[in-house]
């Protein structure tokens, strides 16, 4: 239901810092929903409520090439995590033989 003490504009929909207080998580859920939500005070713009994007899951690879800088208080196993395998490649497989019957 719309209440229709919310304003619209060419904005998105519009409320008072009061009306927003007493109806804050109706506004919340209409801005879940994609709405923009405009928060006036006498009548000026002064705050927005907006869905947040979507996050989209991070692919391996994505992070290649991350720079970490030298300040950082991490351990420096999590460091190595990031940090280009400096190992030599695997030996290649061999393929064994049938055993004999």
């Amino acid at each position: 239901m719309v209440n229709p003490l919310i304003g619209r504009d060419t904005l998105g929909a519009t409320a008072s810092v009061a009306q927003a207080k007493s109806e804050f998580a109706a506004l919340v859920a209409r801005a879940e929903a994609g709405e923009k939500i405009i928060v006036t005070r006498n009548g000026r713009s002064v705050a927005c409520l907006v869905p947040l994007p979507s996050r989209q899951p991070i692919k391996y690879g994505e992070l290649r090439g991350l720079f970490l800088t030298e300040d950082l208080a991490l351990p420096k196993e999590v460091i190595r995590d990031f940090e280009p395998s400096r190992r030599s490649p695997p030996a290649p497989k061999v393929a064994l033989e049938p055993a004999q019957t």
